[in-house]
């Protein structure tokens, strides 16, 4: 009887050993792909990752840096806000450089009204005022409103605004933070980003993508240039307009805002432009992929 019960239960575990091995030799299907990777439309095209910005009518985005360091007293914008030109953006605390402007007002007026003194009594008897008093009285007025000129011109350097049409893109800073010349510091990279970062409205958007150096000899000619873009996540594609070719190659960016990362890799950037879709968010700063042909 014993045996029998042994032979029982080695037999029950050879079937399942077996059962288990015909379950675990199965493949279950592949999931099919999140979504359609993007196919080069050209025969012979070139790939490039890019980067959208706004269109600019040189350069990139433009990076707002305080030229003071100062406390923030009042954000006036808000990020994705359309300001004019003149709009105030930012302000610091301009207490100390406003009493300055104070003061150098009250030397301006004390020394102008010491010259007007001296000119009325040189007009009504000029020997009561020799010319030396009288130059002197000049001079010192003259060096009064260049203080104050100087002071009120200090004074406009605590108010951040700005100087053309455009989009408020990021916002760095908030009230009671400290800034510098050298922008604001973010604990998470330990570097300085820029206080705001505008672009030019957005009914058109640019895109910078970097070609391998390597792939460089084969871009096509300036007035041969066809370009398309492949936003990721989706099959829309969107011809792009040759603007120009930053001429000069240089290290790769990753993008990962590690100021220690090292790249081999060098690139030429490349500039197309695009009109906005109504149907689709695009936005300045997101990457995308561009394929370049003839």
């Amino acid at each position: 009887m014993r045996h029998r019960v042994i032979f029982g239960l080695a037999g029950l575990g050879f079937l399942a050993g077996l059962a288990a091995a015909y379950f675990m030799s199965g493949k279950n299907p592949a999931l099919p792909p999140a979504f359609k990777p993007a196919e080069n439309p050209y025969p012979n095209g070139i790939y490039s990752e890019g980067i959208i910005e706004s269109a600019q009518p040189s350069g990139a985005n433009l990076n707002v840096f305080p030229e003071v360091g100062g406390v923030v007293e009042s954000v006036a914008v808000l990020e994705g806000e359309r300001v004019e030109p003149g709009a105030v953006l930012l302000r610091l605390d301009d207490s100390v450089p406003r009493a300055q402007a104070q003061s150098a007002l009250a030397a301006m007026r004390s020394a102008e009204d010491a010259l007007a003194k001296q000119e009325k009594a040189h007009a009504l008897d000029p020997r009561s005022v020799s010319r030396d008093a009288l130059d002197s009285a000049r001079s010192s007025a003259a060096a009064a409103r260049a203080d104050y000129q100087a002071a009120r011109a200090l004074l406009a350097k605590y108010t951040l605004a700005a100087h053309a049409p455009a989009v408020v893109l990021a916002l760095n800073a908030a009230a009671g933070s400290y800034v510098s010349p050298q922008g604001v510091y973010d604990t998470y990279t330990q570097g300085y980003e820029p206080v705001l970062v505008l672009g030019a409205p957005q009914a058109d958007l640019q895109v910078r993508c970097f070609v391998d150096e390597i792939l460089v000899d084969r871009l096509p000619a300036p007035h041969a240039i066809k370009a398309q873009l492949a936003l990721r996540g989706s099959g829309l594609r969107i011809p792009l307009q040759f603007l120009r070719v930053q001429p000069f190659i240089s290290p790769k960016i990753e993008l990962s805002d590690q100021r220690l990362e090292r790249v081999d890799v060098r690139v030429l950037p490349v500039l197309f432009r695009f009109a906005k879709p109504s149907n689709v968010n695009i936005y300045p700063g997101e990457l995308v992929d561009v394929y370049i042909g003839q």
